[in-house]
């Protein structure tokens, strides 16, 4: 008789290798960020960035659906403190200088904006017919 072969569960040092490589391959941390497939984030129908936040159903950059665009207030949302009122130089709100410069008025089409400079000058009247002018002679 030949001397017996040792198999995986008669060799316990090699049994008990593939039981750790199993329980690492099981865990919640760094071995299973590799397998995360899932995009937290898709297009803006509004901007189309890649930035709107499938969950949430809100999109981190324009604010959709919401009826008015985000914009980028960084101090405006700090509480006012009293103590900086004598600082020489005051915190600004330059955080977002260029966000602020892509999103302004007067970057799109200003469809309404066109118009209320001629309404103005009429007065902003509404439903009125139109004051008669003198006949020039």
């Amino acid at each position: 008789m030949g001397t017996p072969t040792m198999t995986k569960m008669s060799n316990p040092r090699e049994y008990a290798t593939d039981t750790i490589t199993e329980s690492f391959a099981n865990a919640k941390g760094t071995s299973s960020f590799g397998k995360r497939h899932n995009k937290t984030h898709t297009l803006c129908r509004r901007c189309g960035r890649r930035s709107m936040h499938v969950q949430k159903h809100e999109c981190s950059t324009c604010g959709y659906p919401a009826a008015k665009v985000r914009k980028c207030t960084y101090l405006d949302s700090l509480p006012i403190t009293r103590c900086c009122s004598s600082v020489a130089n005051p915190p600004t709100d330059n955080w977002s200088e260029k966000a602020k410069r892509r999103k302004t008025t007067g970057t799109g089409r200003t469809r309404f904006l066109s118009g209320v400079a001629r309404r103005f000058k009429n007065g902003f009247r509404v439903g009125a017919p139109a004051a008669s002018r003198a006949v020039r002679a």
